[in-house]
């Protein structure tokens, strides 16, 4: 039986931010993608990805996030994101995403970073 995954966004100023929960897995790419898809039109796309309630992510999820990350930067912006715990943190290393992205211990960080582009 699969959970669902629990999401939030809001805005800070022009940042968009996405909170999960839960496992990111193939089963729940399609509504991030979509959401990403539609918040990453506007010019800066500046996204936020905040990972502190997830627990396990898979190679559609990160693949996801690679994605939206070029959509972002496509539209002058960028993703960054925040609070992976341990065991996601791990597959970011092993997939070596972790240079990819700006990597941010708190989501308040991650938004401020933004501001000293």
């Amino acid at each position: 039986m699969a959970i669902k995954m629990n999401t939030r966004t809001n805005k800070d100023g022009s940042v968009s931010i996405l909170q999960l929960g839960g496992r990111f897995d193939a089963y729940e790419v399609s509504s991030i993608k979509s959401w990403l898809d539609q918040t990453t039109t506007n010019k800066p796309a500046q996204v936020v990805v905040n990972l502190s309630n997830v627990n396990f992510i898979d190679s559609t999820g990160l693949a996801t996030f690679v994605q939206g990350m070029k959509h972002c930067r496509n539209h002058e912006g960028d993703m960054h994101i925040c609070g992976l715990q341990q065991q996601v943190r791990l597959i970011f290393e092993l997939t070596r995403l972790d240079r990819a992205f700006k990597i941010f211990a708190e989501e308040e960080e991650a938004v401020a970073a933004f501001s000293h582009l």
